[in-house]
């Protein structure tokens, strides 16, 4: 039902009310539910008694592949959900994943989120929000799937290019502002994937084991952000299971810690097909059940459902609790008719998705300054690699979307360098496995002929820019499965090689949403994470390329040398894949930095790591006081300064360590961070603000935060392995 086709049904209905039993009408109100006067919650409880059994329960389920149904004899609507966190998914049929081939749905295709978190822009990320809710609303959706704020604690996860890295603390910082600006517009997020759905590999079975301090420093905080501080409307519950029990209807997840501990009062919706069990589901706080593969009056919350409450087995304030968050949550958006049209494809739009992309990309490495490139010097530019004419918005799983353009790589370079120097390309690998008869079928292309005709183009050229990476292809960056391998696959490591036997002025820039064996690039010159930018994606990366934009990205995931160096592949297949559909999380609260840090490990590019074409200095760290107490925020403060020649963006980390604390503790730990936009020459005084309370740690034995007095450093750095400053304080 269009807001259109609702918002004349209610009218209608308004009319009804308004009449009915009067000949005159004068003695009739409106009734409280269609009173936008009234509050959300004083129009909840007026519909509820108005309410059938049967429309109750109707409420709970799917009718169609993205949507929920509403009461039509009330004049309320449906709900229509929508993949994902980078922009409007296509449209299927009703009742059917086939794609219903519309003309109307291209979407802006913006950055994955890996890139967003790559900015640290919390400003940005609440742009990113905005526009993605225009488009939503443009396409009268409800509820956008989206933000995933799951935790990377494996490269080899193939969804990690959804989410937003490895540490909580700036996970939850970027999805805030996100979910903000997105719920501003009317429409409502679906935070996902509630909770622990850290590998895809048997993630419809998989069993999670970890500690309550993990689960709480760790893998909880950026939902508890997004539903305390965001006010999230809606969380999506994960498939796999937590301590033996299925995420979509966990007792101790969803009902304990979301709508007891957190205060949650939207709707938990299912993963499509998370849901297990009729009982579960209807005892253990899922609201709207999706997905589930049978006819829709037999998913688990349908006729089950009914069957439990008219035979008393669950409660009527259970399913009344359910029907009064689905009702909130259609008042919120579907119901909401001060929601604005949106906007569609706009060119503000693919503009942002551009700048987003241009703020994410990291310079890795840059060894005698080959970047940026300089025309004068190379005349004939060599661009090899598949990645440089592959599109990837249109693939990945759930987050695929349908983009109106995506700019390939060497579209991007041969709009910004073509005019001033010479651009060829070879292909060098590829990809491609064509299926004939559901069977892999003889390569589309000759892999050793690509890289003959590559390495023979790197020979006659002043610079290579290798484009590869991963893709969205089974088994690499892609939803449903995990990579088989840590390594960059279909030669391209070997390829490389023989490049830069012939020329030694490579750059790489890799595109992908995990980080990868980089040990053979050592005598690559320069590296660039380039990620999945989307529709803009090539012009960005030549933005960089060239210079116009100065590269100021950092990671929000560190690259282990050797995947042995992980902490969820370091106790071998009980932390991953897991043994007997149960993986356990032996590394605990030591996750990405803060395992290279307890082991001494050193990565081959550390979480906060990027460089840029000018250079920055530090100078003047204090803090506003040396003793607080619980609730005190301490200000720190320090000076930035830009000592190159160009202008650019420094991204400054905060890092907090206990010292001596009785329970064991990670070295650092993140706590703020600041962007800071510096003038060649110019200085800044940056301020962050650290909330004292903010340095707990989860205390098993007393099953609570414990903030213990004592004496803590606080480390200001440009990376997690590049600390500046270090500054101690007292807390009483």
């Amino acid at each position: 039902m269009s807001r259109i086709t609702m918002t004349v049904l209610s009218v209608l209905i308004l009319i009804s009310a308004c009449t009915s039993g009067s000949k005159t009408g004068t003695n009739r109100q409106l009734p409280v539910y269609l009173d936008e006067s009234k509050t959300i919650d004083e129009r909840v409880e007026d519909i509820i008694p108005r309410l059938t059994l049967e429309e109750k329960v109707a409420l709970c389920h799917a009718q169609s592949k993205f949507s929920s149904p509403g009461v039509q004899r009330l004049g309320i609507p449906e709900l229509w959900m929508n993949d994902g966190p980078f922009g409007v998914r296509s449209e299927v049929l009703y009742n059917s994943w086939t794609k219903a081939e519309t003309t109307n749905d291209s979407c802006t295709a913006f950055p994955a989120l890996t890139v967003l978190a790559s900015s640290w822009n919390m400003e940005l990320a609440s742009q990113y929000g905005q526009a993605l809710s225009e488009e939503a609303n443009y396409r009268e959706k409800d509820v956008q799937l989206a933000p995933g704020v799951n935790i990377a604690r494996t490269p080899l996860n193939g969804r990690n290019f959804e989410y937003m890295g490895e540490d909580p603390f700036l996970v939850s910082k970027i999805a805030v502002p996100y979910i903000k600006a997105i719920q501003d517009n009317g429409i409502a997020v679906c935070v996902k994937h509630f909770a622990l759905n850290n590998q895809e590999y048997q993630r419809d079975t998989v069993n999670v084991e970890v500690s309550e301090r993990a689960l709480r420093e760790i893998y909880l905080p950026a939902f508890k952000a997004a539903v305390t501080e965001a006010g999230a409307w809606s969380v999506m519950g994960a498939y796999n299971k937590f301590r033996g029990q299925y995420c979509c209807h966990n007792n101790y997840l969803i009902n304990d810690i979301l709508k007891g501990e957190w205060k949650f009062d939207g709707a938990v919706i299912s993963d499509w097909s998370g849901t297990k069990n009729a009982y579960e589901a209807a005892m253990n706080g899922l609201d709207i059940e999706m997905g589930t593969l049978k006819p829709y009056n037999e998913y688990y919350m349908a006729d089950s459902l009914l069957y439990f409450v008219r035979n008393g087995k669950v409660p009527m304030e259970k399913l009344d609790d359910k029907v009064r968050r689905v009702l909130k949550l259609n008042l919120r958006t579907a119901m909401n008719r001060n929601r604005p049209w949106g906007s569609f494809n706009t060119k503000e739009h693919t503009d942002l998705a551009r700048h987003i992309a241009e703020q994410g990309i990291v310079l890795l490495k840059n060894r005698d300054n080959i970047l940026p490139v300089d025309t004068k010097k190379c005349r004939k530019i060599a661009v090899i690699g598949e990645n440089a004419v592959r599109t990837h918005a249109s693939n990945g799983g759930a987050a695929a979307l349908k983009p109106r353009y995506e700019i390939t790589p060497l579209a991007g370079i041969e709009s910004r360098f073509g005019k001033e120097v010479e651009v060829s390309f070879a292909r060098g690998y590829s990809a491609y496995t064509p299926m004939i008869d559901g069977r892999i079928a003889s390569p589309a292309y000759d892999n050793i002929q690509l890289a003959v005709e590559a390495v023979k183009l790197a020979r006659e050229s002043d610079l290579v820019i290798f484009v590869g990476g991963l893709n969205h292809n089974w088994r690499q960056d892609s939803e449903g499965y995990d990579r088989e391998s840590y390594n960059l696959p279909y030669g391209q490591p070997e390829l490389i090689r023989r490049i830069l036997e012939v020329n030694s002025n490579v750059v790489l820039v890799l595109v992908s949403g995990n980080a990868v064996d980089l040990r053979f690039a050592e005598d690559v010159p320069s590296i660039v994470q380039a990620w999945y930018c989307g529709s803009e994606s090539g012009h960005a990366i030549a933005s960089v390329l060239s210079g116009d934009v100065n590269p100021s990205g950092k990671l929000p995931i560190s690259f282990p040398a050797t995947l042995e160096d992980c902490g969820a592949h370091a106790f071998g297949p009980e932390t991953y894949p897991g043994v007997n559909e149960t993986v356990t999380y032996s590394e605990d609260i030591y996750v990405g930095y803060r395992w290279f840090d307890s082991k001494n490990i050193t990565p081959m590019y550390a979480f906060g790591h990027g460089l840029s074409y000018t250079s920055y200095e530090y100078s003047d760290a204090g803090t506003d006081s040396f003793v607080y107490s619980p609730g005190d925020k301490v200000k720190v403060s320090f000076s930035v300064k830009n000592t190159g020649t160009r202008d650019g963006d420094e991204i400054s980390q905060v890092y907090v360590s206990q010292i001596n604390p009785s329970s064991e503790r990670p070295v650092k730990e993140l706590k703020g961070f600041a962007r800071t936009s510096l003038k060649s020459g110019e200085s800044k005084v940056v301020e962050v603000e650290l909330p004292v309370d903010d340095w707990a740690f989860w205390d098993e034995q007393l099953g609570g935060w414990n903030l213990e007095k004592g004496r803590y450093d606080i480390s200001i750095a440009a990376a997690s392995d590049d600390i500046k400053y270090v500054v101690s304080v007292e807390i009483k």
